[in-house]
């Protein structure tokens, strides 16, 4: 993993680095590099032949704010992820706009860039998705030494277990370490919520219907291809359920409709 730092104050950049070496796999050590300045990152950005996978980001240095680098590596391609470091939490709130991945305050707990650093981990092991023989979009699924690569077109749904999320396609059944909003937030394109704790493939949607728990009384439910489960459909994603199952409907009657008699 290649890391660049950037802060203007030496021994916060010395700090981060004996963090970082805690951090390390030891199968993937990290490679770090440092600027003193938002100017000086631009620079070793435009010159540097390896792609930046991580930012540890200082707000305010003399000269442009960390601000304005974020918004130059979020255009990036492949943008690096970001992680503002700061001794001020009154930038929180902005730092969530530009996609930052977390927000630590100085001084900077080892615990808290542990975590930093394995949510990174597991956002690019979500983004596995090309190879020179296979450039579907997938999940790769971790589990007892072996990664298992999961096409995501094959997901039915995914649902949240306490810890852990539920990969589920029409023949099996995986564990992820992992969580729906982080799932939801890098494929905003391949899945729908349709409850807090389950995001559904819409093309896998079957019937939207009403059903009747014990818990919620009179509620709504949704039946999917492939698999025997009957998922709830929150209230308060009925209306977004409904526009994607109706466009579901539709792609198929016009694939119908293009198909030669």
């Amino acid at each position: 993993m290649h890391v660049l730092i950037v802060d203007d104050e030496l021994l916060a950049r010395n700090r981060l680095r004996v963090l970082l070496s805690e951090c390390e796999d030891p199968s993937s050590p990290f490679i770090v590099e440092e600027a003193a300045n938002v100017a000086h990152a631009q620079d070793f950005l435009q010159r540097t032949e390896l792609p930046v996978d991580v930012v540890l980001l200082d707000i305010q240095m003399p000269g442009p704010d960390g601000m304005v680098l974020a918004q130059m590596l979020r255009n990036m391609n492949p943008a690096p992820a970001i992680v503002f470091v700061t001794a001020h939490s009154m930038y929180a709130a902005g730092a969530f706009e530009v996609d930052a991945v977390d927000y630590l305050t100085k001084p900077v707990r080892l615990e808290r860039l542990q975590q930093a650093i394995a949510k990174i981990r597991r956002m690019r092991a979500l983004q596995g998705t090309t190879n020179t023989t296979d450039s579907a979009p997938a999940l790769v699924i971790r589990d007892r030494g072996r990664a298992e690569r999961v096409p995501l077109h094959q997901i039915v749904y995914l649902k949240a277990e306490q810890k852990y999320v539920t990969v589920r396609t029409a023949s099996r059944t995986f564990i992820l370490d992992s969580s729906l909003s982080e799932l939801e937030h890098r494929f905003p394109n391949q899945f729908v919520r349709i409850h807090r704790n389950a995001l559904v493939n819409p093309a896998q949607m079957r019937v939207l219907e009403k059903n009747y728990t014990d818990e919620e009384g009179e509620c709504w439910a949704m039946r999917l291809h492939g698999v025997p489960e009957i998922l709830q459909v929150s209230r308060r994603q009925l209306s977004s359920v409904r526009s994607a199952i109706q466009g579901v409907l539709r792609n198929s009657t016009h694939t119908q409709q293009a198909e030669p008699a």
